[in-house]
């Protein structure tokens, strides 16, 4: 049997036992990945602590010619990646590819973002007193950051937290998924031949119950999770006075609106709520459709989803796979069975076969049932009637998630009152809400986060603003 892959140990690769990684859709053995210990994740905090006096001076070329260089190295072994991330995480191969694509753009843009400033200088003499006194604010690291990634991108949500901390000058250490390891690794091996201090990164698969130090130790400046609500605001009430950045889903609402284009909406619906079985925190999961457009909609939604292909994720054809776990299935299952005894309409799908959730159109569901007002994160969408536009915006108000909403309308005035009403941190028009560019700013309200993500917001959180005034007097 082939030995497990090492952990990275402050830059060394380190030989530990580990479990084997199995493929969600067939439960195939992938290799073996060795899992960190809680001494591990004691030695790498301590390891980050001290490398920070190093990045910390890191000049801003250096910090992009490292960046740049990581890029390109994703770029030279994207097909590595990207099977990497196929079969840990039983993503189509097509969707893979393109995560490794976006990685590459988010290391590039936090290359970019090396030779911005936003430094300022501030007018003192506006005020009795500052005569003669001249003031100028940067933003520098705050220190070692802890990273904790999920599963459903294994690359690029690692990217958004490493590349910023990088940009920044932060040391990191970073919890990749249990289920989905590797990429986060080959990503580590890359970001060391680049020549990042080897002491200011560690990549540890590890227990969560043995990972307790990257929430309470103070020398971790920051800590970046990106998982389910219960988990962030649980480690909020425990990092102390550390800062944190919460990433935690949502049940993402979609408006249809009469005059819209409804093929096209129907179309983006689909890609939107059934790419990757739904396992995205922006997936599409609610759409209210105007009541005159609802029947042709529902029937354009149908055809678009019978038309998906759920296969293995190294099969070119596959729009979707399993979930990630026979255990999410049986949720999912369970909430089926919730909402048919609940009345609702199944238009299509609605089967549930191990780990593999039939694509699924639900009518007719109430929105306290959980195929609702929960994250579903699964190859279901629910469509529901609405008479007015204000109605349409209570609806997708009415969830105790916010991260981001789509409108599908041509009136500008409709536009932009969805823009001055909904409760969300990222408003699409004319498209679906899980579209995402990774540069923007990323985040949610209510239940479903706290602070930003995307390269340059990311760096803001890692970064505070340091005030200098010379008086000259």
């Amino acid at each position: 049997m082939t030995a497990p892959r090492p952990i990275l140990l402050a830059g060394v690769h380190t030989d530990r036992p580990g479990p084997m990684i199995h493929c969600p859709y067939d439960n195939t053995p992938i290799g073996a990945v060795g899992r960190a210990t809680q001494t591990d994740v004691d030695v790498a905090i301590a390891a980050a602590h001290a490398s920070f006096v190093q990045t910390r001076a890191l000049p801003a070329h250096v910090r992009a010619r490292i960046l740049r260089t990581v890029a390109a190295t994703l770029g030279a072994q994207r097909e590595v990646f990207a099977q990497a991330i196929a079969l840990e995480a039983g993503k189509p191969i097509l969707q893979a590819r393109g995560e490794v694509q976006r990685a590459m753009t988010t290391f590039e843009t936090a290359a970019d973002e090396c030779s911005q400033s936003h430094d300022e200088v501030l007018r003192l003499d506006r005020a009795a007193g500052g005569e003669q006194r001249h003031a100028t604010v940067k933003r520098v690291p705050i220190g070692p950051v802890a990273a904790i990634a999920p599963f459903n991108f294994p690359l690029n949500l690692v990217a958004h937290k490493v590349a910023p901390a990088l940009a920044a000058g932060c040391p990191i250490v970073l919890k990749p998924a249990s289920q989905t390891p590797t990429a986060a690794l080959l990503l580590g091996d890359a970001i060391i031949a680049a020549g990042w201090p080897a002491g200011a990164l560690s990549v540890l698969p590890v227990a969560s119950s043995d990972a307790q130090a990257l929430i309470t130790d103070d020398r971790i400046a920051l800590l970046s999770f990106t998982g389910s609500p219960a988990v962030g605001w649980q480690l909020k009430s425990q990092c102390g006075r550390k800062r944190i950045t919460l990433e935690l889903g949502g049940n993402a609402g979609v408006i249809v609106h009469d005059d819209a284009d409804i093929a096209s909406a129907a179309a983006k619906c689909v890609a939107g709520g059934f790419n990757y079985a739904g396992q995205s925190c922006i997936s599409v999961q609610r759409i209210f459709v105007q009541r005159a457009v609802y029947p042709a909609f529902v029937a354009a939604m149908k055809a678009g989803v019978e038309r998906l292909v759920v296969g293995h994720p190294l099969d070119e054809s596959a729009d979707l796979c399993s979930l990630i776990a026979p255990l999410e299935a049986q949720r999912v299952a369970d909430w089926f069975a919730e909402a048919r005894a609940a009345g609702a309409t199944f238009v299509t799908g609605g089967t549930v076969s191990g780990g593999i959730v039939r694509p699924t159109i639900i009518t007719d569901a109430g929105p306290r049932l959980q195929v609702n007002c929960r994250e579903v994160f699964a190859p279901v969408v629910t469509i529901t009637p609405y008479d007015t536009y204000e109605e349409a915006l209570a609806l997708v108000n009415d969830s105790d998630f916010g991260l981001q909403a789509a409108v599908f309308t041509r009136d500008v005035g409709r536009i932009y009152r969805a823009y001055d009403v909904l409760e969300v941190g990222g408003l699409i028009i004319n498209d679906m809400p899980t579209w995402r560019l990774d540069p923007m700013p990323y985040g949610g309200v209510k239940q479903s986060g706290f602070g930003r993500e995307g390269v340059r917001y990311a760096i803001e959180e890692m970064t505070e603003p340091k005030l200098m005034v010379i008086n000259l007097a």
